[in-house]
This record gives C-alpha cells, structure tokens and sequence, in this order.
C-alpha cells in the first residue's frame, strides 16, 4: 500500500498558496486493508475513506469508463492494479493531476509543473470531455486564478462538449454549486466570460447571456454594454469581501434589460419589474437557497430607487425600508444596500458615488429602527390608527435625521 497527496494540495502547494484540504490516493490495497487499517468508508460510488487520526480522505486508485450522459454516467474501477499514473490520467486538468509521494517527490506524467509555470489550464486527454460539469470547473478556475488562460485545444473541446448538448444533463443542483463556488472568487466577472467564450452560458444563464450587446446611456454606463457592467458589478463584490447572497443578486439585478424593446434602447425605463421577475426564475430553475432568492429579486426590484437616495422624500424613503421588510430583516435591507452599492461601483469604478447613497439609507434605516413603536401604541387612543403612528414618526424620525446633518 502506498499513499500519496494528489490534486489541489499538490497544486496550490506550487503555487504557493496557502494548503486548506489534503486529498490522498492509495495505491495497491482493497477495501478491506482499508478496513482493517481503521479507516471509515464514506464513498458510494467508489471506494473513499476517511483516516482514522487525521480525517483526511483516502480514496482508491481507480480508472473510469464513461457509460451514460452527464456528470454521473460513469462506471468506476478500482482495484490493486490500477497504478497512480492510471488514475491521474482521469482527472481533468494537468495542473490538477500532479502528485506527491510521502517523501516529497513529484510525480508529474501529464506536465501539470510546466502548465503551472506557464499559467495554462490543460486538460489531461480526450476524456475530459466525457464530464460536462469540467466545463464549470474549469470557469471556476479562471475565477479564482486570475492570472492563467485556457489552452486553445481545451477550449476548443470545451466547445465541441457544449455543441453536443453535453452540458444540458447537469442537475440544476450541481450547476449552482459550481456558480455559487466560482461567485465566490477573487475575479468572478472570470468564470462567466470562460463559460461565454465555449458556448455555455447561453445554455446554463441564457437569460444573462442575452445581456451582452444590449446598450445603456454612455451618460449614466460609461461601459455601455449591460453585460459589460453586471461583470464589473461582481467583481466589485468581490472585491469587497460580500457574502453570496449579495454576489448573486449583482448578477441577477440587470436581467430586464434584456427585455427592452429595440426602439427604447439605450433607455431601460421601468426594467426592475422585468428584472425582479427573471431573477426570481432564475434562482428557482438552478434551487437557489432561499436567501439568494429573495435578495436577487428584491435588489432586482427596488436597484434603481436606492441610487436616488439624494433626491428621494424622507416619506418614499420609509415606504422602502417598509415595503422590504427592513424593520424586522435589518440584516437583509442592509445586504441590499450593499449590493446597490456595487451597482454604482460598477459603472467603470465609480466607488466614492457608491458610497453616498449608501450612507443615507444606512442612516435612514437606523433612524426608522430607533423609533418606540412600544410608546407610539400604548399612546395611541384608536388601535386602529396604530399603523398610520408609526408610519408618521418614522418620516419624522428620517426627517429629523436629514435636520441635522445639514
């Protein structure tokens, strides 16, 4: 039996970059070694198991024959004789297909080393294109190593798999899974124009893919291009550290634009109610959590009143934080904003305009929130005017607000 680190330990260890997980592969042994060795079984549809002190996965060397379509239509092999060059010729990527022997030697059949130091995502052979889901993998890549390009031939493959319709068995499941993950990189404007350039988005997103060549007013969009500024809409998320809800929402809040009708154009009026609607189906087709879902549609929906802080009524300024339920979701109403903000950050780096409104509706929310509504009621002689108090002392309160900051 021989042990040896494989896949992402080994790569990011070259790239030097920080080792969160370690995956090992074990050569010349059977289940039941595995067994006797203490080791728990956690595969299903392999054998993996879990080390009995570290906890760190072990699967068996194995080799894969593709017998179905899509991600799962696969019949694995893993026996004694399956050698470790066997199972790195199944992987997806040179990069991802180097492995380290418990004394430190590398073993490298596939020229992962020298695609790391040229920053070339690679695939490792023809079989790459048998899982569709290496497609998303190898976008989520381009997300989080922002330096590396995809090699021509792969790209080409990838390509040829979208052509085949390949792509169209991943479960919605898995397809948000690899989203969410790229979503959450350094450079996620990176895996949505690698998933554009093979042809994928228009089959995974079509509804976001449709937004590329639709123009905006140069005035107020120096980028022009909706798909253009919902790029740097993420990546303006990402660079300040959002969580995923709020990155998902950047990516859905522009999806009316698309829905413009040609003689309005570049004009988008009223298309946060279109916008809102597609970012709803959006998120229910791929299983969305739910905290992703009622943020993309509500930053979808009320995007376009947030960036007029300035000149909003302290009275539609209430209604808002109201009508999203800031009251009682603070934390959400406050992810909103955020997500705003990077709307207006991402309009060629308009950061500092970001911020304003920003601030406003911070304030405004923690004035409305301050009010004693426990007061307001007891105070109140007629039950049944309750609602029209507290609705009275909040604009008072945000109107006392803006008093004082003048």
């Amino acid at each position: 039996m021989q042990a040896y680190i494989v896949g992402g330990a080994v790569r990011d260890a070259l790239l030097g970059l920080p080792v969160k997980d370690r995956d090992w592969v074990v050569v010349g042994s059977t289940p039941e070694e595995m067994l006797a060795r203490g080791f728990r079984p956690v595969g299903r549809d392999f054998p993996v198991f879990l080390h009995p002190h570290s906890n760190e996965e072990y699967a068996l060397a194995r080799t894969e024959r593709k017998s179905g379509h899509g991600y799962t239509g696969f019949v694995c092999h893993a026996s004694p004789e399956v050698t470790l060059e066997d199972d790195l010729l199944r992987r997806d990527l040179t990069i991802n297909a180097i492995a380290r022997a418990e004394d430190g030697t590398l073993i490298d059949p596939c020229g992962g080393q020298r695609d790391l130091a040229a920053r070339v995502f690679r695939h490792v052979s023809p079989a790459f294109a048998e899982d569709p889901l290496r497609i998303l993998r190898v976008a989520r890549f381009a997300a989080r190593f922002t330096d590396f390009t995809v090699a021509p031939e792969t790209l080409a493959l990838m390509r040829q798999m979208v052509a085949a319709g390949e792509i169209d068995h991943l479960v919605a499941e898995r397809v948000w899974q690899e989203l969410a993950r790229g979503l959450m990189e350094a450079r996620p404007s990176r895996m949505i124009r690698a998933l554009r350039d093979c042809g994928a988005l228009v089959r995974l997103l079509p509804e976001l893919d449709r937004l590329f060549g639709v123009p905006q007013p140069e005035k107020y969009h120096p980028e022009i291009d909706t798909g253009e500024h919902v790029l740097q809409v993420i990546d303006a998320a990402a660079a300040g550290a959002q969580p995923l809800a709020v990155r998902w929402a950047c990516l859905l809040h522009d999806l009316g634009k698309a829905d413009t009708p040609a003689h309005v154009l570049p004009h988008h009026y009223g298309h946060e109610a279109a916008s809102a609607r597609r970012a709803r189906e959006v998120s229910e087709r791929l299983k969305a959590p739910t905290d992703c879902r009622d943020l993309a549609e509500m930053v979808a929906r009320e995007h376009g009143i947030l960036a007029r802080a300035a000149e909003l009524r302290p009275e539609t300024m209430v209604k808002l934080i109201e009508r999203c339920d800031g009251l009682r979701r603070p934390e959400r109403f406050l992810l909103m904003l955020e997500a705003a903000a990077c709307d207006q950050a991402g309009r060629s780096g308009a950061i500092a305009a970001a911020t304003r409104p920003l601030t406003r509706w911070q304030a405004a929310l923690a004035a409305v929130r301050a009010v004693d509504a426990g007061t307001i009621a007891r105070n109140c002689r007629d039950k049944s005017l309750i609602p029209q108090a507290l609705h009275a002392a909040r604009v008072a309160a945000v109107k006392a607000l803006e008093k004082d900051t003048r």
